[in-house]
């Protein structure tokens, strides 16, 4: 069995930030695509489409990244294993182990192949669980060497999904779990830097982050954690299905300087 996760690691000093991508993953599992439908296995459409080459500048900053290979049709890595539900606002939510997508429509051939609760057990096991294990090494590690770290979640969404929301999404939405995920000064520092003309931004609406920066967000522990939600029209084209160079490479640049500013706030500030 192959990884369910790789790491990117920095190609300078590092520092103390880690990217996690959860959702950027295709890959399916031979057992697996076999009993989803051809149609949407072709291109899974809740993927997080090139965000791994949307922040593929990271290791020039320091940053360590860890990126997803399998799509979240198989795991979703930003849900409670035991399947609590992160929102209560009568949303669509899919669980940890999908049987539907975004807009509830079904990911199987037939009713008959949907995980059962040893088939869930075992995905949780064999790809929720490592990629979790392999994030907190990081994170521990990084706190051991700086006494702080950031985990940075980076994900991107369909401008429009009326099974969340009927309203077209803002550009940019930041998370830190109404203000219990990180410490004030690192949102506010993000939220400063992604506040642009250009951009539409949103803060803890309607995602707040979901369950890896709950799950591993803990101020007081010294452990921080924000979650970046983008519309892919900020960086693909209308279709959301292409990448667009000049789309991506004007909010690479503010990506770019949020982090930079980041860096500089969790090394230089007291939090």
């Amino acid at each position: 069995m192959s990884s369910p996760f790789h790491i990117i690691p920095p190609s300078r000093p590092p520092v103390p930030v880690i990217i996690s991508i959860p959702h950027a993953g295709t890959f399916f599992p031979q057992d697996i695509l076999g009993k989803l439908l051809p149609g949407k296995t072709a291109a899974p459409d809740d993927t997080d489409w090139f965000v791994d080459r949307l922040y593929d500048f990271a290791p020039e900053l320091g940053i360590t990244t860890i990126v997803a290979e399998n799509s979240r049709w198989v795991v979703d890595l930003n849900r409670d294993p035991y399947d609590r539900p992160l929102y209560d606002d009568g949303r669509v939510m899919t669980s940890v182990v999908p049987i539907t997508d975004f807009n509830g429509e079904s990911l199987y051939c037939d009713s008959t192949f949907y995980p059962d609760a040893e088939e869930i057990r075992h995905r949780i096991e064999h790809y929720h669980r490592p990629y979790f294990e392999k994030l907190g090494q990081l994170l521990n590690k990084k706190k051991q060497e700086f006494g702080k770290v950031l985990l940075f979640d980076a994900h991107s969404i369909r401008k429009n999904v009326p099974g969340i929301q009927k309203d077209p999404f803002p550009d940019l939405i930041l998370g830190d779990n109404n203000g219990t995920s990180a410490a004030a000064l690192l949102c506010n520092t993000a939220l400063e830097k992604l506040h642009r003309p250009e951009y539409s931004l949103s803060y803890n609406f309607p995602f707040k982050g979901g369950y890896i920066t709950r799950y591993f967000g803990n101020p007081d522990g010294n452990v921080h954690a924000l979650q970046l939600e983008m519309s892919k029209t900020n960086y693909m084209d209308d279709t959301e299905r292409f990448y667009n160079d000049v789309r991506a490479n004007n909010i690479r640049r503010v990506l770019r300087k949020t982090l930079e500013a980041l860096i500089e706030t969790i090394e230089k500030e007291e939090l």
